[in-house]
């Protein structure tokens, strides 16, 4: 019995000896209700500040100050048509139609230069249309009459949308005015000017296409007047028409001196073996012999073949410069011949080739104010506003977490 009541006593301690030996922790009370602070009403007031007050501001503009605007739409591109031969067309190898996207290039930075803004006002006064309504009445969307051409110039970009598809060279255009009938007239204008620019195009690339072929060939024809001119001078210095004739007359007429001569001489020798010395006819046949040796030696120098290279201008001299002259006439109407046809080439080519401006949507009337587009206005600014608010917070309590 003593040693069980001993055990019992043992056994009933050491549970308290076990939890004395536990870890202890402290307990924190639970969490209190959560209180206003001073940086929740500064999140608060900065809402407010920051994405209300511009919501409410900018609503009451558009709904009570801001103009109503109509749009004009039109739209064209540049076409360039080619007219083949009757071969070409029943062979199906050339393209009737196309688009020149160099041209649309061209196209598309002319509609917002300051060229064209001055040309439209000068046509419909752009100054009076879009500031019908006044300043004072609209100061975000009228424009201000006494400002200078860079002010309409960039007035003309908020009012005139441009949108230009580089694949298939189309070019569309909206035109804003607080009048309907305003905004057609600018639309009219812009179509009618852009018009005539390309045609402007259209003359200059047809002035370079035959100007340097009508260079040539003016130049060819001069050549070809002073080749002939000096060839005529010749023909009336010497009194020749054509040198080469002559000398072949010439020619032939020295051939038959030369036979001549040989009959002479064979009868001289046949009177030298049958008759006497002194027989007449010998001392004939030498003279008529001198006679022929004379004129074929007078003939050799007409024609340049003097041994001595003396005497007057000879026929070989005459015909050299006649020759050179019949070249210089040859080339150049060689030249005159090459140059008129390459001018004829450029000028087919221009008439086989027509750039004009197309347009696929003429200037349309509005009726109705579709601008300013009040709701898509007031939720990207209230987007913004509430996104400009959410990351000023954030960068609020990133500074606060670092103390």
């Amino acid at each position: 019995m003593a040693d069980g009541t001993r055990d019992h006593g043992t056994l009933d301690k050491g549970p308290e000896r076990v939890t004395d030996q536990l870890p202890r922790f402290s307990v924190r009370p639970p969490a209190q209700p959560a209180r206003p602070r001073r940086r929740h009403a500064f999140l608060l007031i900065s809402f407010i500040l920051v994405a209300v007050v511009p919501a409410l501001g900018a609503s009451t503009y558009l709904w009570t100050r801001a103009a109503d605007q109509y749009a004009s739409r039109l739209g064209f591109s540049v076409r360039t048509e080619e007219k083949g031969s009757a071969i070409e067309l029943l062979g199906g190898i050339t393209e009737l139609s196309g688009s020149s996207s160099s041209d649309t290039d061209i196209l598309f930075a002319y509609l917002s230069s300051q060229e064209l803004v001055q040309k439209v006002d000068d046509r419909v006064d752009l100054r009076a249309i879009w500031s019908r309504v006044t300043p004072s009445q609209d100061p975000v969307f009228a424009f201000d009459p006494e400002g200078t051409i860079e002010d309409l110039l960039r007035h003309w970009d908020r009012k005139i949308g441009i949108v230009y598809d580089s694949s298939t060279g189309l070019i569309d255009l909206e035109v804003l005015a607080f009048d309907p009938d305003d905004a057609l007239r600018i639309a009219q204008a812009v179509l009618e000017e852009c018009t005539q620019m390309i045609n402007g195009l259209s003359d200059i690339a047809r002035r370079d296409a035959i100007g340097y072929t009508q260079e040539e060939l003016e130049r060819a024809v001069e050549r070809l007047k002073e080749a002939r001119r000096a060839l005529t001078q010749f023909r009336n210095r010497t009194q020749i028409v054509d040198p080469s004739i002559d000398t072949q007359n010439q020619m032939g007429l020295l051939v038959t001196l030369q036979q001549q001569l040989a009959d002479a001489l064979i009868e001289s020798d046949l009177l030298v073996d049958t008759t006497r010395a002194n027989d007449p006819r010998i001392t004939q046949a030498n003279r008529r012999i001198d006679v022929i040796r004379a004129r074929i030696a007078s003939e050799r120098r007409n024609l340049g073949l003097g041994e001595d290279g003396e005497g007057s201008e000879a026929f070989a001299t005459l015909v050299g410069q006649y020759e050179g002259l019949i070249v210089d006439r040859e080339f150049a109407e060689s030249a005159y011949t090459a140059a008129l046809a390459a001018h004829d080439a450029a000028l087919a080519e221009v008439r086989r080739q027509s750039r004009y401006l197309a347009a696929h949507v003429k200037p349309t009337l509005a009726q109705r104010a579709e601008y300013p587009e009040r709701v898509k206005i007031l939720s990207l600014l209230m987007l913004f506003c509430f996104f400009g608010w959410a990351i000023l917070c954030l960068v609020f309590y990133s500074l606060r977490d670092r103390r």
